[in-house]
C-alpha cells in the first residue's frame, strides 16, 4: 500500500511539472513569434538592403514578411514576391530596407511588370521613411486598397509634425509595356512625385506627377532610409489565389 501511494504520488508530481513547463515553452514560443528574425542583407543598385523577416503577422496589412520572398538575380535585378507557402499555407509578402539612409534629392525606381494590372489587394510600396508611424513619409504606392474601382497610382507625403495632415493624390493609369519609372524629389520646402511609361523621365512619357508644397512646414526633413515592399490589404490574397511577382530594376539616388 505504501508503495502504491509513493508511486501514485510521484506520477502526479511528473505530470504536474510536465503540465508546467508545457505552458511555460508554450509561453516562450508566443513571445519568441513577437520578436524579429535573423534578417539577411543584399546588395542592390550599389546599396545594402535588408530582407524584412517576421515570424508573426506585422503591419502593413499585417501580414508575413518571408526571407525568400526577395532575391537578386543574374542581371542584378531585385525579385519581389508573394506567394502562399506551400507548407504553412500562409500568404508570404516581401520588403526590403536600404542600410544608407539619404537626403534631399531624387529617388528613381525602375519597375519591370503589369503593376497597372494588379488584383485590388496588391500593393507595391516605393517610399522612404523615418520609422515614426504616420510622419516623415514620402509614397509612390500602386494599390486600390481593396477596391477594385479605386484609382491604383496613389501619392502620399506624411507630415513632418503630428500637426499636419497627410496629403495625397490619385490617378487612375494603364502601361505602354511592362515597364515603367517612378520617382519622388524632396527639398526643404516641396516634393514631386513623378510616373512614366518605360524606362525614361522625358516629359512626352509620363503618366502622371504632382507636386506637393503647402504648408512646407509639413514636409520632413530627416534623413531616411528608403523601403520597397509588396504587401496584401488586409492580409487578404489575390481573388486567383496566384503567386505574384515584381521586378525592381534599378533604384538610384541623386543628391
Amino acid at each position: 500500500m505504501i508503495k502504491y501511494i509513493l508511486v501514485s504520488v510521484c506520477f502526479s508530481i511528473l505530470i504536474f511539472v510536465q503540465g508546467q513547463a508545457q505552458k511555460k515553452d508554450t509561453s516562450v514560443l508566443h513571445h519568441e513569434d513577437l520578436r524579429p528574425l535573423p534578417e539577411r542583407t543584399i546588395s542592390f543598385s550599389g546599396y545594402k538592403w535588408t530582407v524584412r523577416n517576421t515570424a508573426g503577422k506585422q503591419g502593413p496589412g499585417p501580414n508575413y514578411f518571408g526571407d525568400y520572398s526577395a532575391f537578386m538575380d543574374d542581371s542584378g535585378y531585385l525579385h519581389l514576391w508573394i506567394r502562399k507557402d506551400k507548407l504553412s499555407g500562409q500568404w508570404q509578402c516581401a520588403e526590403v530596407t536600404s542600410l544608407q539612409s539619404f537626403e534631399y534629392g531624387t529617388y528613381k525606381f525602375v519597375v519591370e511588370g503589369a503593376i497597372d494590372k494588379y488584383d485590388k489587394n496588391l500593393v507595391l510600396g516605393l517610399f522612404n521613411y523615418s520609422g515614426n508611424d504616420g510622419l516623415d513619409e514620402m509614397d509612390i504606392e500602386i494599390a486600390r486598397w481593396g477596391n477594385a474601382s479605386y484609382p491604383n497610382l496613389n501619392y502620399t507625403i506624411w507630415p513632418a509634425k503630428k500637426e499636419f495632415k497627410n496629403s495625397s493624390t490619385v490617378k487612375e493609369f494603364e502601361l505602354n509595356s511592362n515597364l515603367s519609372t517612378h520617382y519622388f524629389m524632396r527639398n526643404a520646402d516641396t516634393v514631386i512625385c513623378a510616373s512614366f511609361n518605360g524606362i525614361s523621365t522625358d516629359p512626352k512619357d509620363e503618366i502622371f506627377s504632382s507636386t506637393f508644397a503647402s504648408p512646407t512646414a509639413s514636409i520632413s526633413h530627416l534623413a531616411m532610409p528608403v523601403h520597397i515592399n509588396f504587401w496584401l490589404f488586409n492580409a487578404e490574397p489575390p481573388a486567383d489565389q496566384a503567386n505574384v511577382e515584381v521586378v525592381i530594376r534599378s533604384f538610384k539616388y541623386i543628391p
